[in-house]
């Protein structure tokens, strides 16, 4: 085996045994994700902390809890903005909250939630329906560092003017401003938005389901992942989903090829599925 990391480039079999380390020692198994991305994803590091070898990357990453939690943050896809995609967003509020609405409890599950900026859009659109007071949203992903950003709903006031265009493309009725209060470079989600929302840490790679929800949402997290681990997670989202229950994916998701396929039907054009059986 190589151990000299050419110009911050990881060879395969390197990669390989970082991999390896990562859940054997601390539980991390990102052996089902695309090596594409982890491979272009940990080159990039390398270069960034300029390792000399393979070998010091390694010895860092075994020995040092601080510098795993940053090859975490770095590693994991966290690019996210509020109401990205505006269609699937409108769907919601036109063909999935009504339904909804029928129950005493609406339990939602944001699968890899990242910063948090679409369960943020979430809950506007629940609160302008009169539905946030009687739901519960579960934020989960497996980078603790991302999840205290969402946790915060502290945003760079220079991205509001796109989440606004996004919001009114949904199909919001008020003001986006009367949302968040600016400070500085800075906005501050409404912290009547965050009073129902529960964050936690969740590896869709090895947890299993936590509670049943009418609706789970996981949205450009699934394209990462290779096909195995893609349809262990859809069944972990079919046990945790209810009867008729919705789940929504990104827009170059699919679950239309998953081993739960026939116990769904897609809801018009978006990608979003009920569960039917």
């Amino acid at each position: 085996m190589s151990s000299s990391l050419e110009q911050g480039r990881i060879h395969d079999d390197e990669l390989e045994v970082l991999l390896g380390d990562l859940a054997a020692q601390y539980g991390y198994d990102f052996t089902g994700y695309s090596r594409a991305s982890l491979k272009r994803r940990v080159n990039r590091l390398s270069s960034l902390d300029k390792f000399p070898s393979f070998a010091e990357l390694r010895y860092r990453l075994r020995h040092d809890s601080a510098y795993l939690r940053r090859f975490v943050e770095e590693i994991t896809v966290n690019v996210t903005e509020m109401f990205r995609d505006p269609s699937f967003y409108q769907a919601l509020r036109q063909d999935v909250f009504p339904v909804l609405a029928t129950y005493p409890l609406i339990r939602i599950w944001h699968a890899g939630c990242a910063t948090g900026e679409e369960v943020y859009s979430t809950a506007i659109i629940l609160q302008e329906l009169s539905l946030l007071h009687k739901t519960l949203i579960y934020a989960t992903d497996i980078n603790p560092a991302v999840l205290e950003v969402a946790r915060k709903g502290i945003f760079p006031l220079a991205h509001m003017r796109q989440y606004s265009s996004n919001y009114l493309e949904a199909g919001g009725r008020n003001d986006f401003s009367a949302y968040y209060t600016a400070h500085y470079d800075h906005a501050k989600m409404e912290e009547s938005l965050k009073a129902r929302m529960i964050f936690a840490a969740h590896n869709l790679v090895s947890d299993h389901s936590f509670n049943e929800f009418q609706l789970i949402l996981c949205r450009n997290v699934l394209i990462y992942f290779d096909k195995l681990l893609q349809d262990r997670v859809f069944r972990l989202f079919d046990e945790s989903l209810e009867k008729l229950g919705f789940i929504g994916l990104g827009a170059k998701e699919t679950l239309r090829f998953s081993p739960v396929a026939s116990q769904y039907q897609q809801q018009g054009k978006e990608k979003i599925w009920r569960k039917i059986k």
